[in-house]
């Protein structure tokens, strides 16, 4: 069992940044892969950052290629979306969720656990 919390969402101007945080509880959690998904109003949840377990791979979305930096610290049981020049298109709840399996999977049926959410808002 995973438990995960998000955390640093909040209201920024367009061009700004904000780093989010996922704390998750457990002793396994190196051995599973890391999503950042969004979810916008009105729109399916789309995943926009991926870590794979120890290799620390990285995959992102097209739209967030060059601005999001995903990373994963296992000591601290923490994984993290830096993003930087943030759109108002950006604006969205941000969730995280871990998959027990590894490898790139974009459909949020197929992960295991997932935080609560936090709200991104980009003003323009």
């Amino acid at each position: 069992q995973v438990q995960l919390v998000e955390s640093g969402g909040g209201l920024v101007q367009a061009g700004g940044s904000l780093r989010l945080s996922c704390a998750a509880s457990g002793r396994t959690f190196s051995t599973y892969s890391m999503g950042w998904f969004r979810q916008a109003p009105g729109k399916e949840r789309e995943l926009v950052a991926h870590i794979l377990p120890s290799v620390g791979r990285t995959w992102y979305a097209g739209s967030v290629q060059g601005r999001f930096t995903i990373s994963r610290d296992n000591a601290k049981n923490t994984v993290y979306l830096q993003m930087d020049s943030l759109k108002s298109e950006d604006t969205a709840v941000y969730f995280c969720a871990a998959r027990a399996f590894s490898g790139v999977v974009t459909s949020p049926a197929l992960y295991n656990y997932w935080g609560q959410g936090t709200q991104v808002t980009v003003s323009s």
